[in-house]
């Protein structure tokens, strides 16, 4: 979780909440730094994360805006592949947004009372225990 100010955009968050990713194993040892798979919205769709992605040998499900494949389509052999598409795995990604939408059913995540960030983050790990717990 990674708790940024309310102007900023998701997609240049990306990298810094992938650095910060640490899955612990049941058979204890070093816990694992890189997923078997990546969705994302349109949002997420740029050269720069993209690139990033390929470089750790993360695969990745996001959709390419109309005017990036536009733009691509127009460079000719310049403009490189199509990105890869997999509609059945972008499905899963309704997951991700009712579990944002269940957090903000909580009133102090949805109209985010709290001054400092760590308190903040303390509420939204409040009450992603409690979903968990309930779930």
């Amino acid at each position: 979780m990674l708790i940024t100010p309310g102007q900023w955009g998701d997609a240049r968050q990306l990298i810094l909440v992938m650095e910060r990713i640490r899955v612990g194993r049941l058979s204890g040892g070093r816990p694992r730094t890189r997923p078997d798979h990546l969705g994302g919205d349109k949002a997420y769709s740029s050269r720069r994360n993209r690139r990033y992605l390929r470089r750790r040998q993360i695969k990745h499900t996001i959709p390419e805006p109309k005017n990036q494949r536009a733009n691509r389509q127009r460079r000719g052999n310049k403009g490189g592949r199509p990105t890869g598409f997999d509609k059945t795995i972008y499905k899963r990604r309704n997951e991700v947004e009712r579990t944002i939408n269940a957090l903000k059913n909580f009133r102090a995540v949805a109209t985010r009372f709290d001054k400092r960030v760590y308190v903040f983050q303390g509420t939204v790990t409040v009450a992603a225990i409690r979903l968990w717990l309930r779930g």
